[in-house]
């Protein structure tokens, strides 16, 4: 009596994560831009600072930092190291071989992003920690709030990586197709400037930029001054830029290089 091997979706998921720590580790650009760049912004941020400013807006350093490094552990070592990542995988055809076998689509993306997903969460529980610590921050005063957005930035930033490669050729222009959110999201979704120093009608649209409502969720959350109705419309805001990003991916997202 013969028996059939059959795998199951956690372990495809698993031996496919394996092999992409395997490879980006191998890949010393990729992996410079997802360990070290989201470490050194937060400490040149934090020298640009005026504190005189934030105090006036309400604001303490160390919350403002402690965000600003969590954003940019997404949108480095999750945003454009995926951007990076999907585009290499398609352009060597790994995406289009994977698809011949049992993994499924969503399978296949959700293995390439482990890595990154895994760097970009050692980092902002890392980042959070010395924050706390070298600034005096303290414990943060909802923290799930905290976690809430971190755990909304990351599948947003997956999908807006997975969205950003349809848009170029090849590994090279994939990342200048990266720089729109990279940069719309240090200036206007508080990464680099807190929106509660920007003019109210310029804040009043950035609120609905893609990871604001991330960002907004863990700035408020570790100080507290965040209501339950802002809460409740950052998390509606963030939870329809990912529907929109996967929407998006599943119609447009391209398996095979462009000729």
């Amino acid at each position: 009596m013969s028996t059939v091997a059959t795998t199951t979706s956690a372990g495809r998921l698993a031996s496919l994560a394996r092999a992409e720590f395997t490879l980006i580790g191998r890949s010393k650009g990729v992996l410079f831009t997802a360990v070290f760049v989201p470490l050194v912004l937060p400490l040149s941020l934090s020298r640009s600072l005026d504190k005189g400013n934030l105090k006036d807006a309400g604001l303490n350093l160390g919350t403002v930092m402690i965000s600003s490094a969590i954003a940019f552990s997404l949108l480095f070592a999750v945003y454009s190291a995926l951007v990076s990542v999907y585009a290499s995988r398609r352009e060597e055809l790994v995406l289009k071989r994977l698809r011949t076998g049992e993994l499924r689509d969503l399978e296949i993306l959700a293995g390439a992003a482990v890595p990154s997903v895994v760097i970009g969460l050692v980092q902002c529980a890392a980042v959070a920690a010395v924050c706390t610590v070298a600034l005096d921050a303290g414990a943060p005063d909802a923290p799930q709030l905290v976690l809430l957005g971190v755990l909304l930035g990351i599948p947003l930033c997956v999908a807006l990586a997975a969205l950003t490669t349809v848009f170029s050729r090849s590994v090279e222009s994939a990342q200048v197709a990266a720089m729109p959110m990279l940069l719309v999201s240090m200036i206007g979704s508080g990464a680099a400037v807190p929106l509660e120093m920007l003019p109210d009608r310029v804040a009043a649209v950035c609120e609905f930029l893609p990871l604001t409502s991330a960002l907004t969720l863990v700035r408020g959350g570790w100080s507290g001054t965040l209501s339950g109705g802002e809460a409740l419309k950052a998390v509606a805001v963030a939870v329809a830029w990912i529907g929109i990003a996967v929407f998006a991916v599943q119609k447009r997202f391209r398996w095979e290089p462009r000729r």
